[in-house]
């Protein structure tokens, strides 16, 4: 069973059913076969660092510049400029001028314009405020229960995937990405699964990233994949969603509609998955398919998505 879905109740959205119909949108396995034909199975590589955006060493600095870069790694979008790689870059030159510069302790004393002038970023961050508290509380729990290294964070996973998004939720507060959907609480948990993801593709499966069960990470719910999927007409929106999405008006936090957008999202990669299993006999990782989806995305900055203030992702 894939983290997503775990809840207190059974597991959700029903794996068996040829459609899912929902308050938001349709989503049809007729779409999703095209798609999977189209790429006859194959799904395209993408490296980590294809962008060659950020800091790698091959040794627990990485581990702490990416655990540091994913704390921070939500909501971008409310200012129109400023986008994933200004914090991956930005933390990066900050490392390869100071190796201290995030060090646990001086995680927790950072401010705002301290954090913007790391990353040289001339105005207030969107949620500066959150990024802030999320930085310090980075800061405080590794060096209270890990020896201030994420490092060490990862090591106590004993090379399960899922042990570390656990570990990571259990101690890391600002990383508990929860959502109630029909009184049933959903874990989605964006931030948490990317770090996987991240140390997996950094380090390429060894060392940092050797993960027995990296097949039980999902897709990570954000902004960008659910636009994706619309676009390849995996994913019909309803006419009311539609107008509120191109129209870029916000959609609240934890309503139905911006549960079922991330849900829908991991639900359609998997089936994706199964088929391609299926019908080509290839086993593939739900990270290599959202790596696809991802760069795909980035790619068209006109692309519509929908709009939620978080700091989840």
């Amino acid at each position: 069973m894939r983290l997503f879905f775990f809840s207190r109740e059974k597991a959700w959205p029903p794996f068996d059913s040829f459609m899912v119909v929902l308050r938001a949108f349709l989503l049809t396995t007729f779409e999703i076969e095209k798609v999977v034909e189209s790429m006859q199975g194959n799904i395209p590589a993408v490296e980590w660092d294809f962008e060659k955006i950020h800091y790698f060493d091959n040794g627990p600095l990485t581990v702490q510049y990416i655990f540091v870069l994913d704390a921070l790694n939500f909501c971008f979008w409310p200012d129109k400029d400023l986008n994933y790689d200004h914090f991956a870059m930005g933390l990066k030159e900050a490392l390869e001028n100071d190796k201290s510069a995030l060090d646990a302790d001086r995680l927790q004393t950072y401010t705002g314009p301290e954090l913007r002038k790391m990353l040289k970023w001339p105005r207030p961050l969107p949620s500066e405020e959150e990024r802030v508290r999320l930085l310090h509380e980075v800061g405080q729990e590794l060096e209270r229960s890990f020896g201030g290294e994420a490092a060490n964070l990862v090591r106590s996973s004993g090379n399960s995937a899922s042990t570390l998004v656990k570990l990571i939720a259990r101690h890391f507060p600002g990383f508990r990405d929860h959502a109630l959907y029909k009184g049933r609480q959903i874990f989605l948990y964006k931030r948490a699964q990317i770090f996987v993801a991240d140390l997996w593709g950094a380090f390429k499966g060894k060392s940092f990233g050797n993960f027995d069960d990296v097949n039980c990470i999902t897709i990570f719910a954000d902004y960008i994949v659910p636009a994706v999927l619309r676009q390849l007409g995996v994913l019909k929106y309803s006419s009311a969603l539609c107008s509120i999405v191109d129209s870029n008006m916000e959609i609240v936090p934890g309503t139905e509609e911006e549960v079922e957008l991330r849900a829908c999202s991991v639900h359609a990669v998997e089936k994706m998955r199964e088929l391609i299993k299926k019908k080509f006999g290839k086993q593939v990782l739900s990270i290599e398919i959202d790596l696809w989806l991802w760069s795909y995305g980035v790619r068209i900055p006109t692309l519509p998505h929908h709009r939620t203030l978080s700091i989840y992702y």
